[in-house]
Order: C-alpha cells, then structure tokens, then sequence
C-alpha cells in the first residue's frame, strides 16, 4: 500500500496531525529574519501545528499565531527555571507529580496535537523520553501502593493523543484501584484537535465514570463548530467538562475578550474553571502580564455576566507551593456589626455580620 493509500485509510484526526507543520519552510509565511534564532528554538522546543488549528489564524501576530509560531523571545530568559513549580522535586517516581495530599499527577504522553509556546512543560513536550511504557506502570503502581490519593490527573503531552486501546489499558488499571475515587484527564485536544474526539472515543472514556475533563482553551476564535461538536460529543457522554485558560499577554489580556470567551465555553457546555497567572517557565516571559491586570479582568467580569462565566483567578507558586486563588478585593473593611463592602459597579454598602458564639 502507497503513503496516499495508507493515509486516505486513516482518521481524520490521524490525517491532520501526520500533515503538521514542524519546520520552518513549511510556514504558509516563512520567517526570513532571525531564522538562525528560530532554529536554535525549535530545536530546543519542538514546533508542531496541525493544519486545523493553522485554519484558525487570520493574520501574523494575531492570537492564534502567537500561541502556535515560535517567537524571537524565547530566547531571552536564560535565566529562569525550566521547571519553576518544582515538578521533579515532588515526583516519587518519574512522571509523576504528589503535590497535593490525596491527588496525583501521572504523566502518559508525550506528545501534543498543537506545541503551545507558553506551555509550562516545555522543557518536556515532544520528546519521547518525557513519557515511556515504564514510567507509566511504575506511576499506576505507585498511585496503587498509597491509599490516600483519591484523585488521578493524566496529563502530559496530551492524553487523548494516546490511541483508544492504550488509553483504556490505562483507565481500566486505575479504575481497579479501590482507593481511586476520580479521574481526571488534562487536555488540549477538543481546542486544537477536536476531530479526535470521535464517538468511539467518547464512548470509551464513558465506562470510566467519575471522569472529569479539563479542557484548554485560551481564546474566542478557538470556540468553532468543530470544538462545539467535540465538546458536546464528551458532555452527551456524560463527561463534566471544565476549562483552566491561562493568562496570555497579546492573546487575551483584556476583559472584553476574556468575557466573550468565557461566554462562548458555556454554549459548547464547558464551565469556565481556572484563569491561571502564567508560570515563570523558561521561553515564556513575553507572555506573561501583571497579577494586578489579572484581577481587574476578575473585576470586569463579575456582576457583568453569569458567575458561571467567572473562573477561578489562580496561580501556582514557585518551587512548588501549589495553587492559590486570587481575588479582588470587595470586602474592606467592619464597623461595629457590620460588615463593609464594595460591589461589581464600585458602590460601596453596609452588610450585617452574623455571631460565632
């Protein structure tokens, strides 16, 4: 069989990912200044942009372009930590992360459908050493032996990269361990890949109830009728679908766009769950914005649109001291019984305190 024939034999899904760019020349826009640097990156941090989300950008530099494109500057943080959340420093076993009392983080894929360039595992990603068969059993076997995690996130790379016979050898492992209470499963597909989200998929993933999916999307261009249609396929299946945005500066630091987003996520039936404060990832400096403008986008949206449209304000700290949620600033003060408070439209009110005795 020819390489036409095998690839007309393949999923959609298959198809557009064996058609990625991963070079330079393959650019529709080849980049003729500071090419040099441009390689020096993507050798270091792989490029991968399947044509379905090349479709999505309309102009250089717009916010899809931004997240998929190497850029010049991620070259200028030498200085800053490869891994700043001290990923390794929790890992028992390698590609596992034990952060958190009763949660664990396993790691099963190395690979994604689309290499973002803010992406907190950079150091990582598209390599296949990230991930291998053995550190795979070797986390299962760990999360087996300690019965205080309840709660299992598969991230990597992307989970739903794997195919639908090894993802179920996986599930199917961890749902037999008694103590396992939910899964979980860390994504970027139904965003950058939703065509891999077949029905096949979705009834697979719904013989693993509880399974809670955090999906990723990062900006409203990103919310077309194929993510619709991936999004809806998983939550028919049964599938709570969450979404953790990160903070982008020049992708999505302004309220106005934030809110259309976070809009746009409850239609295609994904709630709107963390904005994250970017991580000080070495290769991302340039993407990252103020705390300060993180909570005026906070500020913006409550009041303004249904709260569930408002996701969590957080940001994981360094050296590994986990998630904190971040919030603006409404209550200010007590008078006596009362309570003092400013509300969404910047009106200040005084609320009665009740009594703990």
């Amino acid at each position: 069989m020819n390489e036409k024939s095998m690839k007309n034999d393949m999923p959609q899904w298959k198809k557009l990912l064996s058609e990625s760019i991963v070079t330079l020349d393959a650019l529709p826009h080849p980049l003729p200044t500071h090419r040099e640097k441009l390689e020096r990156i993507i050798s270091r941090y792989p490029m991968r942009i399947n044509p379905y989300y090349l479709g999505l950008i309309g102009e250089e530099s717009d916010p899809i372009y931004r997240q998929c494109v190497p850029d010049i500057r991620e070259l200028d943080d030498a200085d800053a930590a490869a891994d700043p959340l001290n990923e390794e420093g929790h890992s028992p076993v390698y590609g596992l992360t034990h952060r958190y009392p009763d949660r664990v983080l396993l790691l099963v894929s190395s690979e994604c459908a689309m290499y973002c360039r803010f992406c907190n595992r950079k150091r990582k990603v598209g390599r296949g050493s990230m991930v291998t068969d053995t550190s795979i059993e070797q986390g299962i076997g760990y999360i087996r032996a300690h019965e205080e995690v309840r709660d299992v996130l598969l991230s990597g790379g992307d989970p739903l990269l794997l195919e639908d016979d090894r993802l179920g050898e996986i599930l199917r492992a961890i749902r037999a361990i008694s103590h396992v209470e939910i899964i979980r499963i860390g994504t970027r597909v139904p965003c950058t890949l939703p065509q891999r989200i077949t029905p096949e998929l979705a009834g697979l993933l719904q013989e693993f109830h509880p399974l809670y999916i955090s999906a990723h999307f990062n900006h409203p261009l990103e919310i077309t009728p194929e993510a619709a249609l991936a999004c809806n396929r998983l939550a028919d299946a049964g599938i709570p679908l969450g979404c953790q945005t990160v903070l982008l500066k020049g992708v999505n630091d302004d309220v106005s766009i934030m809110g259309t987003l976070m809009r746009k996520l409850l239609t295609i039936r994904v709630k709107p769950y963390y904005l994250f404060h970017g991580d000080p990832v070495r290769g991302t400096s340039h993407f990252r914005t103020s705390m300060k403008l993180g909570l005026d986008i906070i500020r913006g949206l409550q009041g303004h649109t249904s709260g569930l449209s408002v996701p969590h304000f957080a940001m994981d700290l360094l050296g590994g001291g986990g998630k904190v949620p971040l919030l603006p600033d409404y209550l200010t003060g007590q008078d006596g019984d009362a309570l003092l408070a400013t509300n969404y439209a910047g009106k200040s009110y005084r609320h009665p305190d009740g009594n703990d005795n």
